[in-house]
């Protein structure tokens, strides 16, 4: 959306009295949280520690570790692009996140590894700052890039290409730690990416005749590209090649996707495009995490370009009615976006691990709502009769199929954004007759498809039968119409568009 419409419907989105509170603390962006380390300073309720530190970190060198880094983090971050300040600011506030989570475990535990390990993991932040300090400014790709997590170096090859070797180490405490090296040669790919397969040792096939011999998964990809003085890494993987992925090297690959800084100068005379791709709002003061992610990322932030180019374009063609629907709906959108990144950044069902950063999983899912809003608003099939085809909304999908003989089958569901237990499965089967839907469900409340100008109406009724099944004491009379098979309270009436087919939003039931 273009600055003004952008802004005003985060505005409305986000101040509105509805569910969620003006700003989540969640959502807001990492740049704007505490960038100082606490664990010295303060005790368990928040309060401060009196003399200055606790007297374990004391006896441990622990407070003079912390300082050494936030004097490193300092003048690091007043030497960098004011663009790039926020994500070097992310960065440091990712680091003390997990550097917090460990110090728990340190102190709880104390045994000398885990305070040998904790105390390696500080020593070690103050050079990966120091270099990011001294390579701000770097021409090219060739060199060291460093991050939280990690670094990766890449090297100059042949015909274009570039050799790129990852390490990433993570230590939440505990056994809560990820540690991954993996290697890729990355080519020109033609749209501004460098990209190749992830180098991965094959299962070993098996030497006995008659035992089924093992399929070869794909290979995962890796695409690399500057974003203004940064360097964008993103992991690219199918379910199927995610699953597939078994590298004694390489314990998790949820950390790999980021950004990364450079860390030192480089002699090289390699050359790469090192425009900073703006999205269309400021990225130098950005508001929420997911606007820190998009300003991470040239691809995120073109995908916010070309939406706010479809919702100019689009507006203009539609009836008054279906405009004002819309608008509402983009609004419900803007939220879900501006939850999406952090959402499952930490995602909740990680039960053990969701303190830890899920980086690759938090990107796939913003580019994936990103890319499913596009095709709505590119692909809007205002002209369509009747009720057949996809139709999409921000919280739901229903894809209907008509048969010759007016016989209808519609699947989809609608959602509540990050809430995997709040879904409604739509699973209907019927007849059309002169546009009219009569489902095959017998009851009070049986399902319902109703055309509304360009618009369709999924289960109207059932808004009003939501309310009504619990009572302060349970569950009221009329439970056994529920629609939605979890959450008996919740609704499954939705509004919906018309979307012509896209690979984007060809997706039914997956967590959002």
């Amino acid at each position: 959306m273009s600055r003004p419409v952008r802004l005003a419907l985060l505005a409305a989105a986000l101040l509105s009295p509805a569910p969620a509170d003006a700003m989540d603390d969640f959502m807001r962006a990492s740049s704007s949280g505490p960038l100082a380390m606490t664990f010295c300073t303060k005790n368990s309720d928040g309060s401060k520690i009196e003399g200055g530190a606790s007297k374990f970190c004391k006896a441990h060198g622990y407070d003079k570790l912390v300082a050494a880094v936030d004097a490193s983090f300092a003048a690091a971050v007043g030497k960098a692009p004011a663009n790039v300040r926020p994500l070097l600011k992310r960065d440091q506030v990712w680091f003390n996140e997990m550097i917090e989570e460990a110090a728990t475990t340190v102190q709880e535990v104390d045994a000398a590894e885990i305070r040998r390990n904790f105390a390696a993991t500080l020593r070690q932040r103050v050079p990966a700052l120091n270099g990011i300090a001294a390579g701000l400014g770097r021409a090219g790709l060739n060199g060291k890039w460093t991050n939280t997590f990690g670094a990766v170096s890449i090297t100059v090859g042949e015909n274009g290409a570039y050799r790129v070797t990852a390490e990433l180490s993570s230590n939440y405490g505990s056994d809560k730690h990820w540690q991954c090296k993996l290697g890729a040669t990355v080519k020109p790919s033609g749209n501004g990416w460098l990209s190749g397969a992830v180098d991965r040792a094959r299962p070993a096939q098996s030497t006995d005749a008659g035992a089924p011999q093992n399929k070869p998964t794909e290979p995962l990809s890796i695409k690399l590209r500057r974003q203004g003085d940064t360097l964008r890494l993103v992991l690219v993987a199918t379910d199927e090649q995610w699953d597939g992925f078994d590298d004694s090297g390489c314990e998790s690959l949820g950390q790999i996707t980021g950004t990364y800084f450079a860390s030192g100068k480089s002699d090289a005379t390699d050359k790469a495009d090192t425009t900073f791709v703006k999205p269309t709002f400021d990225c130098t003061h950005p508001e929420t995490a997911t606007d820190e992610e998009i300003c991470a990322d040239p691809e995120l932030a073109e995908n916010d370009q070309r939406l706010n180019r479809a919702w100019k374009a689009l507006l203009p063609r539609l009836d008054e009615t279906t405009r004002h629907a819309l608008t509402e709906d983009q609004r419900h959108w803007v939220r879900s976006q501006a939850d999406q990144f952090p959402e499952f950044l930490h995602p909740g069902w990680e039960k053990r691990t969701s303190e830890m950063h899920y980086t690759v999983n938090a990107r796939d899912h913003l580019s994936g709502l990103q890319r499913e809003r596009i095709a709505l608003l590119e692909g809007f099939d205002d002209k369509r009769d009747g009720l057949a085809g996809t139709w999409l909304a921000y919280n739901a999908i229903i894809k209907i199929t008509i048969d010759k003989d007016g016989g209808l089958e519609a699947n989809g569901w609608k959602w509540e954004q990050g809430d995997w237990k709040a879904g409604c499965d739509y699973e209907m089967s019927g007849s059309v007759k002169n546009a009219v839907f009569t489902s095959k469900e017998q009851g009070k409340n049986p399902d319902t498809l109703e055309r509304d100008h360009a618009m369709l109406i999924v289960n109207r009724l059932d808004d009003d039968f939501a309310r009504k099944r619990y009572t302060d004491n349970g569950i009221a009379g009329n439970a056994d119409e529920a629609k939605c098979k979890r959450r008996l309270d919740i609704s499954s009436t939705a509004r919906l568009f018309p979307a012509q087919p896209s690979p984007d939003i060809d997706r039914l039931p997956g967590i959002r």
